[in-house]
């Protein structure tokens, strides 16, 4: 009785515990066309189980059943798992509709972020219980994955594709090198000092990527190219698909002259299928 006595307090105490779990990965697609392979090492990477099911979020596209369209009929191609369209920028018919859609977000095995605009998503999300969500998810062992915009939300300081000098024009790669030239949003900060990029080789980023890494010297920049995966978990990457992955990182002298942007002494790798490395 003695023992139960101070056994009883701990136990009272044990559901206001943390629940550690494994946290999840990332799959980070730069865009374009996905393979069956690149399918099937996103729903491996996931580990879908006889219980699990795969969540789509659409809001960055401008058509997004056809987004989810295209996602649902490659994975439902490579699992028997349920794959459910969330368009959570629709107002539910209810607020206990609501609380359940976003009750099956947070218990996903895999979530999938369609591409269109990165911006357009983040203001759905951002702030929101569909973002707190996302996280715990994460937390909890889930895959996160996106491709294009769907990738460029995963970074904590978000690439919109706007240069600001000398005006927003969009264009699909920078025009030139000049310090304060790239426009960053918060996105969902789900990778750790690392900002990322997409359809890198295919539209030739380089520019882009170089002002990103002036803009945060101390981060890991990286571009992914179309067809191609960052597999993330943890510290380490893994890269899955079709083309390639460039990284940028640690420069040693940034400096700014003129008006234009001086940086020397950078780290530059370039990675294709199976390579692997850590930041």
């Amino acid at each position: 009785m003695k023992n139960l006595r101070f056994l009883l307090p701990l136990l009272l105490l044990l559901p206001a515990l943390p629940m550690w779990a494994q946290p999840g990965k990332l799959f980070i697609i730069g865009g374009g066309a996905r393979s069956p392979e690149l399918i099937q090492d996103m729903v491996a990477t996931a580990g879908l189980g006889p219980r699990d099911y795969a969540v789509v979020l659409p809001m960055a596209s401008a058509e997004p059943e056809a987004s989810f369209a295209s996602i649902a009929g490659q994975l439902r191609a490579a699992t028997p798992r349920p794959v459910l369209y969330l368009n959570l920028a629709r107002p539910a018919a209810s607020a206990r509709r609501r609380r359940q859609q976003i009750d099956s977000l947070r218990h996903a095995r895999l979530i999938f972020i369609t591409g269109g605009d990165q911006d357009r998503f983040m203001r759905v999300v951002a702030g929101t219980p569909i973002e707190t969500a996302i996280r715990a998810a994460y937390a909890g062992g889930a895959t996160v994955a996106g491709t294009s915009a769907g990738a460029a939300v995963m970074s904590r300081h978000m690439i919109t594709g706007r240069e600001l000098l000398p005006d927003t024009t969009y264009h699909e790669t920078f025009r030139k090198l000049q310090p304060g030239n790239i426009e960053f949003k918060p996105g969902l900060g789900l990778i750790d000092s690392v900002i990322v990029d997409q359809h890198f080789i295919r539209r030739s980023r380089y520019n882009r990527l170089i002002s990103a890494l002036a803009a945060y010297p101390g981060f890991t920049c990286v571009g992914i190219d179309e067809g191609t995966a960052l597999v993330v978990q943890g510290r380490r990457a893994r890269i899955s698909g079709v083309s390639q992955v460039v990284r940028l990182a640690r420069p040693v002298g940034l400096r700014t002259a003129g008006g234009l942007l001086r940086l020397q002494d950078a780290e530059l790798s370039i990675y294709a299928d199976g390579d692997t490395f850590e930041w």
